[in-house]
């Protein structure tokens, strides 16, 4: 059984699947989907698609050059049937696949070894370029902080940036939404739990729109005038 690589994108391309093109002058191309069929008839290059084997290879993000890539090449020498032969080929196929899983794991590890530290680097920079978007504390609060790290023998940055987060815990756990807006829990008749947004100027009901009382207050009144 003979599995050709996709034309387009270096997929398999299973026997009485995908899509054969032969060509005016006999060249044929082998498709694995009409995916890859429509994106050969637009004339796109392959190395410049994010999804295809040949932009993987370019961009370093597969094994190009391995000995086990070297059982997968096209074979066309004819071989008499022999049992035995089968039975040992199908051993190779398996151990060949472990050995190269193995292998793309650790070929894995190298390439994204220090991707931790640059996404560190890069929001560090991020908050350094936006300092002055981040809360401050106020004046009595630095000096307060100030005299404490000074009988902890602590650095006052450590303390300033506890007393944030704390801040950020409690604001979170007041309830408070947006400016004039506070969130509360109702329990339903059904045992169930909704949330609630209410605001300062007026109630809401259950459906979010705030009750019109003090309106039609203002209108009896000045019909009243």
């Amino acid at each position: 059984m003979r599995v050709d690589p996709c034309f387009f994108c270096g997929r398999p391309s299973w026997p009485s699947k995908g899509i054969t093109f032969m060509r005016n002058d006999g060249k044929s191309f082998r498709f694995c989907r009409s995916k890859c069929h429509k994106n050969f008839k637009m004339k796109r290059n392959p190395r410049k698609l994010k999804w295809t084997k040949a932009y993987r290879k370019n961009a370093g993000k597969e094994m190009t050059v391995d000995t086990t890539l070297m059982f997968a090449a096209r074979r066309n020498v004819p071989v008499r049937y022999d049992r035995e032969l089968v039975a040992k080929t199908l051993k190779a196929m398996e151990r060949i696949t472990e050995i190269r899983a193995r292998r793309e794991r650790v070929f894995y590890k190298k390439r994204m070894a220090g991707k931790k530290a640059r996404e560190v680097a890069a929001a560090r920079k991020l908050v350094a370029e936006n300092e002055h978007l981040l809360p401050r504390l106020r004046g009595s609060e630095k000096r307060r902080l100030a005299e404490l790290a000074a009988e902890q023998g602590v650095s006052v940055e450590e303390l300033e940036r506890e007393e944030l987060a704390n801040s950020t815990i409690r604001s979170k756990k007041s309830g408070k939404a947006f400016g004039g807006e506070v969130r509360r829990l109702r329990v339903r008749t059904d045992g169930g739990v909704e949330e609630i947004t209410d605001s300062f100027g007026g109630q809401t009901d259950e459906g979010g729109e705030e009750d019109d009382d003090d309106e039609d207050d203002d209108d009896d009144d000045m019909d009243m005038d």
